[in-house]
């Protein structure tokens, strides 16, 4: 009988062995990369919807505001306490007496619906390092009426220094809810009042009820220096013997950029009359406003004025407001974060009013 002999081949050879080794490392290497591609994709989603949700929830609500511009107001807005004993009146400020913007003063002290405020966006001058070079960012200031609370349904009577108005219920069902209520007047708060010899706005001190009769007072050196009463015209004692004098809550809003300390990103601040500014937007970075304003002399529109006072235009003439907010996301990528532009515009519809087809 034979013994057949093995066969010495038998396996691999080292060179199949390191070719398949080579195959195998490539198509992990390829596997490893797709990995990191999907992985990337995925992150740059998240960064983007996070990116747009804040930057959405910011302009949502700036277009609210502006789009109420001058709504209730007199036509051309209010000439706030002028003459002999009169300075000037603030806005963006708080009751700690603390102004979050630059220019707080009212140009001409002369509540406009719109107060443009070019290249003082952010709080204190602070730096931005991610914003877009050049470095623009601008505040804006919108006043408008509250018809919310019911400050129509009061007979108001104000005493004749000008320094405190009572509020009595001329409404006897449903009676209207008290001033000091939920959602009610309270200090730093802005009322007009308007009768037939004009209109004055006055900031809250005090507010407080004796059953359903309510005063406000206003006392002056308010951190808004809005009661005026040595003023020569224009404040509440001007008009303290009018008649039938109707009072409206106002809402001045401010919106520009804060950059917190302790290494926090930049955010949009939102402040109303003298109350204390609230956040809306985290990891906000550039905010840019232009006006298209109506131009009285040429009698066109002048569109995408960056700087509509300092070219010596009116607020009162301003027709859109154009808008673009850029974002960076809080959500970092190898210390790669995405930032992302959102522009709107918004029709100032109670402004002035131009007929085109004339």
């Amino acid at each position: 009988m034979r013994t057949q002999k093995q066969n010495p081949k038998q396996g691999f050879s080292l060179m199949e062995l390191m070719v398949a080794v080579s195959l195998g490392l490539l198509v992990m290497t390829a596997m490893a990369s797709l990995f990191k591609s999907g992985m990337n994709s995925v992150m740059l989603v998240t960064q983007r919807a996070e990116n747009q949700q804040d930057m959405r929830a910011a302009v949502d609500l700036m277009t609210k505001d502006l789009s109420m511009a001058g709504a209730g107001m007199p036509s051309g807005g209010i000439q706030l306490p002028s003459g002999a004993g009169s300075s000037l009146s603030k806005f963006g400020c708080d009751q700690g007496g603390t102004c979050h913007i630059t220019s707080f003063d009212y140009p001409g002290n002369y509540m406009y619906g719109i107060i443009p405020g070019y290249l003082d966006g952010v709080e204190a001058g602070a730096s931005i390092p991610a914003a877009p070079a050049p470095a623009v960012n601008d505040a804006v200031t919108v006043a408008y009426c509250d018809y919310n609370f019911p400050l129509f349904e009061y007979t108001v009577t104000p005493n004749a220094a000008g320094t405190s108005v009572v509020f009595t219920p001329s409404v006897a069902y449903p009676s209207p809810p008290l001033i000091t209520a939920a959602g009610g007047i309270q200090k730093g708060d802005l009322i007009m009042l308007s009768n037939n010899l004009g209109t004055a706005v006055g900031e809250a001190t005090t507010v407080s009820n004796a059953g359903t009769t309510g005063t406000i007072a206003f006392a002056d050196l308010d951190p808004l220096n809005m009661n005026q009463s040595a003023a020569a015209t224009n404040n509440i004692k001007a008009i303290a013997g009018g008649a039938n004098t109707v009072a409206y809550r106002l809402f001045v809003v401010t919106y520009y950029l804060t950059v917190p300390g302790a290494g926090q990103t930049p955010r949009l601040m939102r402040q109303v009359n003298g109350l204390t500014p609230v956040p809306v937007a985290d990891d906000i970075i550039n905010l840019q406003f232009a006006y298209d304003t109506y131009n009285q002399i040429s009698g066109t529109l002048d569109a995408n004025q960056a700087n509509p006072i300092g070219v010596g235009e009116s607020p009162n003439n301003i027709q859109k407001i154009n808008l673009v907010v850029m974002g960076q996301s809080i959500i970092n990528n190898g210390n790669k974060s995405q930032n992302m532009y959102l522009a709107t515009d918004i029709s100032a519809r109670n402004m002035a009013f131009r007929n085109s087809y004339q």
